[in-house]
């Protein structure tokens, strides 16, 4: 999917009627909402999401587009023309697409994320046996785009398989301080993760140590805000602080892992694709291992939930798949 082209004000209305109706904002913040569900999770990448609903391209492209102009520029919006210039870039980078998607990715993560969490705690192997269902259905549709026609091609499908199955094999969390220098690093890691398919910033954020610590700020921080709204009590300030040290390093994270994907589509389209499906399929050793050691014993019932839920977990990415029409990369 190419990114979108500048359009001048005459012809915005004609072209987002045409945008709209091939992907509907509706259907953008759903995507959005399946990204961030998967992305609050270990193991369960935003990126897989993003592949096989058919936006991962554009959404590349989206976040290159962002650069420094958007706050240099703002002084010069007193004049005319460079409004309507400014407003031809904000178009041209997709500034509405990522508005709506980052709205369902944060609606997901503040809402989805808690319950996914109870899940995980309290029904650790079926939940697993879930992700590995999700991704090994992602990994089958995005089959056809991997190429092993050359050597180079071939190496690209050892090493992310590899690497997927290394990096999720490490289990051991970091023991590393919740200090904001932390904090900002690992949101650089963890965001930069969450747009590659198979390795989610979940999971990133749990290998350093951060993952609980971080949830639970976001938690406190949501409950204070509505304790405000609500007239009742609750902390702000401190959760606040941390979240948005971990935001400003996503940030960076994301604009630089960003272009470096771009970059290697533009020219490795086939040795890159064939890297991310098989860093996909490196990543099931972690939800495999999570359903192993959560289980105590194993009997007919217990072997029957597993599979069920793991054929659930694949349905719903084949489910989605269909409704998206298709991959589209």
């Amino acid at each position: 999917m190419k990114p979108p082209e500048a359009r001048n004000p005459a012809s915005s209305g004609e072209a987002a009627l045409g945008r709209e109706e091939s992907l509907s904002w509706v259907g953008v913040f759903l995507r959005g909402l399946f990204m961030g569900s998967a992305d609050a999770v270990p193991g369960v990448s935003g990126g897989t999401i993003a592949l096989i609903t058919g936006i991962y391209e554009r959404l590349i492209g989206a976040i290159t587009g962002v650069g420094p102009w958007l706050v240099r520029d703002l002084p010069k919006l007193r004049d005319p023309g460079a409004r309507r210039d400014y407003w031809r870039a904000l178009q041209k980078m997709d500034l509405i697409f990522l508005m709506v998607l980052g709205a369902g990715i944060v609606g997901a993560v503040i809402t989805v994320a808690r319950l996914l969490n109870v899940a995980l705690e309290d029904y650790p192997a079926p939940t697993y046996a879930f992700f590995f269902g999700l991704i090994a259905a992602s990994a089958y549709v995005l089959y056809h785009e991997v190429s092993l026609s050359t050597g180079g091609r071939i190496a690209a499908g050892v090493a992310g398989l590899s690497f997927g199955f290394i990096l999720t094999g490490i289990t051991a969390e970091a023991g590393l301080p919740h200090n904001p220098l932390i904090i900002f690093g690992a949101g650089i890691l963890s965001l930069s993760a969450m747009i590659l398919p198979g390795i989610s910033g979940a999971f990133v954020l749990l290998i350093l140590g951060q993952y609980p610590y971080l949830t639970g700020k976001l938690e406190e921080l949501t409950d204070g805000l509505v304790g405000l709204v609500s007239g009742g009590g609750g902390p702000v300030v401190r959760p606040a602080l941390v979240v948005a040290a971990f935001l400003s390093g996503g940030v960076l994270g994301l604009l630089s892992m960003s272009r470096f994907v771009k970059w290697s589509l533009e020219h490795y389209r086939q040795a890159t694709l064939t890297f991310l499906v098989s860093l996909m399929l490196g990543a099931l050793r972690l939800p495999a291992e999570k359903v192993i050691a959560s289980t105590e014993a194993w009997s007919a019932g217990v072997i029957g939930v597993t599979l069920a839920a793991a054929v659930v977990g694949a349905g719903l990415v084949l489910v989605i798949e269909r409704l998206a029409g298709g991959i589209e990369v």
